[in-house]
């Protein structure tokens, strides 16, 4: 693993979102995410663990802007048939970015097969998507930076140590985070 948790990550990584739409996976990496940096631009979710992807990819594909969802190897592994469904639609303009830090963090740190013998790498890889990276900590931000200044579809996967820091639940109603989006969708 690496010496960089999830939040610190987040934290290296937030400034560099500036005109990509962002969907960032459910319960603590959205928290996270919204104290550090909030926008409109940012889809937080709050339920369907396992989605993110999938909701990233669809809109990926309403959109000529770049997409970045953020997800988690534990959410990932509950829906592995999103990658062969990248690697087939292939749109240019997504990123999937892999926080793996091995456990399933919003629920206490319970490991994951990642922390075993699973490579989601090598599971992208095989699943058809041709810019799949492994990286580690801070090796995020160079690799995110690079692959948002080139067409993809690109698979980035964070190793990360486990740990999740107190953080404030996100003081918007799911309708807000909803609306506010949508907005955001429709402006460009």
């Amino acid at each position: 693993m690496s010496e960089f948790r999830r939040y610190e990550l987040l934290t290296a990584l937030a400034p560099i979102f500036d005109k990509e739409f962002v969907v960032c996976n459910i319960g603590f990496p959205s928290q996270e995410l919204h104290g550090l940096r909030d926008s409109e631009r940012f889809f937080y979710m709050l339920g369907s663990m396992g989605l993110s992807s999938s909701i990233g990819l669809g809109l990926s594909k309403t959109t000529d802007e770049k997409v970045v969802s953020i997800d988690g190897d534990g959410s990932v592994l509950m829906n592995l048939g999103t990658l062969a469904t990248i690697a087939n639609h292939a749109p240019k303009n997504y990123t999937l970015l892999i926080v793996d830090n091995g456990a399933y963090g919003s629920t206490g740190d319970q490991p994951t097969h990642t922390s075993q013998k699973t490579s989601l790498a090598a599971m992208a890889h095989g699943a058809g998507i041709e810019s799949v990276h492994e990286v580690r900590g801070l090796e995020t931000v160079d690799k995110l930076k690079e692959c948002l200044a080139s067409d993809g579809p690109h698979v980035i996967v964070a190793k990360v140590s486990p740990g999740t820091p107190k953080v404030t639940p996100i003081p918007l109603a799911p309708a807000v985070i909803r609306d506010r989006f949508r907005a955001a969708v429709a402006a460009g």
